[in-house]
């Protein structure tokens, strides 16, 4: 048992990077990927396939490789040319791969959305953001809840793989501690973490499903 107190502190260490990056990502993930989705239904056809393709590029390719190609190959792409360090790398990586898929989940929203509540709301006199804004937008998120939940929690477990940067999250902090005790608790303890992390956002996105579900009733 105090061997697993001892794991206790670095791990905590280990949690507030994978904390950090989940916070962060989610912040420019989710309005980034509400404006891919409204460009994405938009008539602007040009704009709508090239998020189109952004999307389809985003989620057809490994995240890990996109992670990579941000930090190691970046900086040899002509006109760009930057380089980032390791974090900002991994930011960049995360909310440019999260909005492709938020946004998908946006669109499904709006567009479940019935449209006679378009028609009516310009029968009102609404322009169309003001009917985004009053009439979908309300209505979608309510639907779009429970993919988020799992596209969040699937976030919570994607952050290790900012192991192969060297970063210091929870992975990475418990396998310097397997190496360095020649146990494996600190794999079990890392599992804990997670379990914690992913129990209590399961906790959160039930207490709004059963929030909005009240609207319905």
């Amino acid at each position: 048992m105090d061997y697993v107190l001892s794991l206790l502190g670095p791990m905590a260490q280990g949690a507030q990077v994978t904390l950090t990056l989940f916070f962060i990502t989610l912040v420019l993930a989710v309005p980034l990927g509400l404006a891919l989705a409204l460009v994405r239904i938009s008539r602007w056809r040009v704009a709508s396939q090239a998020v189109n393709g952004y999307i389809w590029l985003m989620r057809g390719t490994p995240l890990m490789l996109q992670l990579l190609f941000i930090y190691y190959a970046l900086p040899f792409v002509p006109v760009i040319g930057i380089r980032l360090p390791d974090f900002p790398a991994a930011i960049v990586a995360f909310a440019l791969n999260y909005a492709a898929y938020f946004a998908e989940i946006f669109r499904a929203g709006i567009q479940s959305v019935d449209r006679g509540q378009y028609e009516g709301s310009k029968v009102l006199g609404m322009t169309y953001l003001q009917t985004l804004r009053r009439v979908v937008l309300p209505q979608m998120v309510q639907r779009v809840l429970p993919p988020m939940s799992n596209e969040t929690i699937t976030l919570v477990k994607d952050t290790s793989i900012i192991y192969v940067l060297a970063l210091n999250d929870i992975l990475r902090t418990a396998r310097g501690m397997v190496q360095r005790d020649f146990s494996t608790t600190p794999f079990l303890v890392a599992a804990a973490f997670y379990l914690l992390m992913t129990l209590v956002l399961t906790w959160f996105f039930q207490r709004m499903e059963k929030r909005y579900a009240k609207y319905d009733q």
